[in-house]
């Protein structure tokens, strides 16, 4: 599992691309945070950016 995960995290352009999308959805969410109400809808949003945060650290992980 993690050599394939390798040649996802060690490609440039691949990796480039992952991390700017997780990025712009860090930032939907974010936006989406400010206007919640709700405080399970709140922690639901913060869990997502969590775990999206965790997948930019998946090169780390990955290359040890």
């Amino acid at each position: 599992m993690v050599m394939s995960l390798k040649k996802l995290v060690n490609d440039k352009a691949i990796w480039d691309a992952l991390v700017e999308e997780l990025d712009e959805r860090i930032s939907t969410t974010h936006k989406t945070l400010e206007s919640l109400t709700d405080t399970s809808e709140m922690y639901r949003c913060q869990g997502y950016i969590h775990s999206l945060r965790k997948l930019k650290y998946l090169r780390d992980i990955v290359n040890g």
